[in-house]
């Protein structure tokens, strides 16, 4: 993505990032956007993001809308003509969200970009807005004083910025100031590939939509990318192997074996699935506060989940918005940039987003479950899935609308139908296991 510095200026910014992965490079454009100097600081020798397509909702498109990037963002990205959710047994559809009339429902579009795509799109604002960016520079201390923050890198440097925002990851540092814990093992796996359309065109597939198949401890999902001139595809199951404490778990040879049962859409994919490398999939149990002083945790070293929300960068990116928004209000009370109340600014952070992103956290533990039943609570899951309206946005509107600044904003969670509540009677007895 190009060349940047491997030495700190001498000059001490306003807020010091440490990350610069989607989550931090966003944070940094937010916070400079209000007239903070700021410098990111990543471990890698090079700016870059790994893995493949990813999914932007829009309480995310209505933010980068407010940026000025959301028109750079859709000629990178598909903006898909539906979300499709099936069956992964038997390739029967479940439900549907007919996605332009969701974009006319909550202002902002739905759309599915390369993970490399919108990191470059936060990196080349940074660099527009006069963003210090510096690689090569992995953080190995943190501590917060009275008037701001120092970070110690492994080169032996010290930053002393007023603030420092921790976008370090899954493997936060920072994250040990607030909670001694560790990453949550969910024993599944998720390979992934992007590949030239024409490669896939032979399979059987949606080239303008989102599509789901979810199955018994497997899901798949397909997208169109960049365009359309690339498809994506993603296949998540759960390891037998990491299930009985192997350590070589999520191998080839498994996944071929969890979609063995699958329809012959599913089943056509999966050999175009790239084979040497996989993701095991860990989240954290959410904890209820991010700021250590003058250091505020982001994106994933706050709230790593699993991916069945497709909130991920999604929250990163609005913890930074949010942290921005508040930081503007003092600005336009007629604060300077060098009077800020930082305490004040990290409290309604603080106070707003952890409820918000536990929320998702703990919904995309349950949603995984949901996805990956058999039996009878399959059975029971396809017959609430299809009772849905398409045009029904009682599950999605508080995630896909405006993004709280308040805890007094955040809107109230989605209605809950038990499995239990669903007779599926002569049906079950006769595909139950």
């Amino acid at each position: 993505m190009g060349t940047y510095r491997t030495t700190r200026h001498p000059d001490q910014p306003d807020v010091a990032v440490v990350g610069g992965g989607i989550g931090g490079l966003s944070a940094a454009f937010a916070v400079a956007r209000k007239g903070l100097r700021v410098r990111v600081l990543e471990r890698a020798q090079e700016f870059g993001e790994v893995g493949a397509g990813m999914q932007i909702a829009p309480n995310c498109t209505r933010i980068l809308h407010e940026y000025g990037l959301l028109d750079e963002a859709s000629k990178l990205g598909v903006r898909p003509e539906n979300m499709v959710m099936k069956d992964a047994v038997d390739g029967g559809e479940l439900t549907r969200l007919d996605l332009h009339d969701l974009e006319r429902e909550y202002g902002f579009p739905y759309l599915v970009i390369h993970r490399s795509d919108l990191h470059g799109i936060f990196l080349r604002a940074c660099e527009r807005i006069g963003v210090d960016l510096v690689t090569n520079q992995k953080a190995v201390g943190f501590e917060s004083g009275d008037r701001g923050a120092e970070v110690t890198f492994e080169d032996g440097h010290v930053e002393t910025p007023g603030v420092v925002i921790a976008a370090d990851g899954l493997h936060s540092v920072a994250r040990e100031l607030l909670v001694d814990d560790e990453p949550v093992n969910s024993a599944y796996v998720a390979y992934r590939r992007a590949m030239p359309i024409e490669q896939a065109r032979d399979l059987d597939i949606s080239e303008k939509d989102v599509v789901v198949y979810v199955g018994p401890r497997c899901h798949f999902v397909q997208y169109p990318l960049r365009d359309g001139q690339m498809f994506n595809q993603v296949a998540v199951f759960e390891s037998p192997k990491a299930l009985a404490g192997e350590e070589d778990w999520g191998t080839p040879d498994e996944l071929d074996s969890a979609f063995e049962g699958t329809c012959e859409q599913v089943r056509q994919g999966i050999p175009l699935m790239w084979r040497d490398r996989w993701w095991r999939m860990f989240d954290r149990d959410p904890i209820m506060s991010w700021v250590h002083g003058r250091i505020a945790l982001l994106g994933d070293a706050a709230h790593p989940p699993l991916q069945y929300m497709a909130q991920g960068a999604i929250m990163a990116i609005e913890d930074g918005w949010v942290l921005a928004k508040h930081v503007e209000r003092q600005l336009a009370d007629g604060a300077d940039v060098a009077d800020l109340d930082w305490d004040v600014a990290l409290a309604a952070y603080n106070a707003v987003r952890p409820e918000h992103c536990r929320r998702v956290l703990i919904t995309g533990r349950l949603w995984g479950k949901l996805w990956h039943h058999d039996g009878v609570k399959r059975l029971q899951r396809n017959a609430i899935l299809r009772a849905r309206d398409t045009y029904d946005y009682g599950f999605t509107e508080w995630i896909y609308g405006p993004t709280a600044l308040t805890p007094e904003e955040e809107p109230e969670m989605y209605p809950v139908i038990p499995l239990d509540s669903v007779n599926v009677g002569q049906e079950a007895s006769r595909t139950a296991p």
